[in-house]
């Protein structure tokens, strides 16, 4: 075990691959901190998380001012340790995003320090549950593509070995159902299709809606309603047969538990940048799989690889690229597949050179 010496970050502002519209945003950017933590012997491990937008300089200030500083002189091994004493620091501003933001880059980069020095991947090191998980697509889905494009993109990724497609709903019901019958039709039942209406109904509307997309055979239904809205989601499960998943918007794993412990929930979307980091993340995996509950996480395919084949009840992985202009190679991905990195750590082929020259303009700062 080995004291904490310095910590590096900075933020670099992603712009996504593709226009990514859904029922209530347009996701423009994506800030990234990126926080390297060093210890006495010499190693180092990498973290990061993420916004899609607004609040990254808030992160980055928490980071540099309260959290960062509190960790020099640390045992970088007791990372359940640290985790707790930061979220004491910080108990005025949580249950919250931009405390769990900070410190889900922080707990990261302790686990990729942690597992680098054990010379583990993470899969293994969080529990060695899976080699592989299923992934589905959602870049071809999303709400202001026409349908054409639609149908095109899910045949294209049925026949590159692809499970399943995710598509945004929102749209006036009847467009709604036309859109996801033209995909169902041209893909059949050996494909999953799953929708997100991104938190955009209210109780009566989803009810309704989940009634016209029943006889579809859809996977789930993401985020119906606002994310705080147990009873609703309560009402909502009870009321239909479609699988309602939840999660990429909770940051705490006591609402996760709220939603498990009344039923209100079947798929659970733990996102770890949105949760406060690895550890918290595993915490609601396991607490899910408790109540046999499947684990589906939210985005960041790149970390959520090593974590999902690292407990029994992960079933997807959600492809959505974004981290290729800051690493030298991709998540692996076979035979629709996606595959943890047996490399030690987090399995993220960092780009120094690359993150460096996309650096955002005063966001790096380094701490003693």
């Amino acid at each position: 075990m080995s004291k904490i010496t310095r910590v590096e970050a900075l933020m670099v502002d992603l712009v996504p691959q593709v226009r990514r519209v859904d029922a209530i945003q347009s996701f423009v950017s994506q800030e990234t901190p990126i926080i390297r933590i060093y210890d006495a012997d010499g190693a180092v491990g990498t973290g990061y998380s993420y916004t899609i937008g607004t609040g990254g300089p808030s992160v980055m200030a928490l980071i540099e001012h309260t959290l960062g500083p509190a960790l020099i002189g640390r045992d970088a091994a007791m990372v359940e340790q640290i985790w707790r004493d930061l979220l004491f620091l910080t108990h005025a501003t949580t249950v919250g995003a931009i405390t769990a933001i900070a410190m889900a880059a922080i707990d990261t980069a302790l686990w990729d320090l942690r597992c680098r020095k054990a010379g583990l991947p993470l899969h293994v090191m969080a529990g060695g549950a899976q080699e592989r998980v299923r992934l589905y697509t959602t870049e071809g889905g999303w709400l202001h593509l026409e349908t054409s494009v639609l149908v095109e993109d899910a045949i294209r990724q049925k026949a590159s070995g692809f499970g399943g497609a995710k598509l945004k709903v929102g749209r006036p019901v009847h467009e709604d159902v036309a859109r996801i019958s033209a995909v169902r039709e041209a893909v059949g039942h050996d494909f999953e299709i799953f929708t997100d209406a991104n938190q955009a109904f209210a109780v009566d509307e989803a009810i309704r809606r989940a009634r016209h997309y029943e006889p579809l055979d859809i996977g789930w239904l993401e985020e119906p309603l606002a994310a705080d809205d147990v009873d609703g989601h309560l009402r909502l499960s009870r009321s239909t047969s479609l699988p309602i998943a939840v999660g990429e918007s909770l940051y705490s794993p006591l609402h996760f538990r709220d939603y498990l412990q009344r039923g209100a929930c079947s798929v659970v979307q733990v996102d770890v940048g949105r949760i406060g980091g690895i550890t918290p993340w595993l915490k609601v995996a396991h607490l899910a799989e408790c109540f046999n509950v499947a684990v589906c996480p939210h985005f960041l395919m790149e970390i959520h690889v090593a974590l999902c084949a690292a407990v029994p009840n992960a079933r997807w992985v959600e492809y959505i690229p974004q981290l290729d202009s800051l690493t030298t190679h991709g998540m692996t991905i076979k035979d629709g597949y996606a595959v943890p990195s047996a490399e030690p750590g987090l399995g993220i082929a960092w780009d120094w050179a690359a993150i460096d020259a996309q650096a955002a303009p005063g966001s790096r700062f380094t701490l003693n």
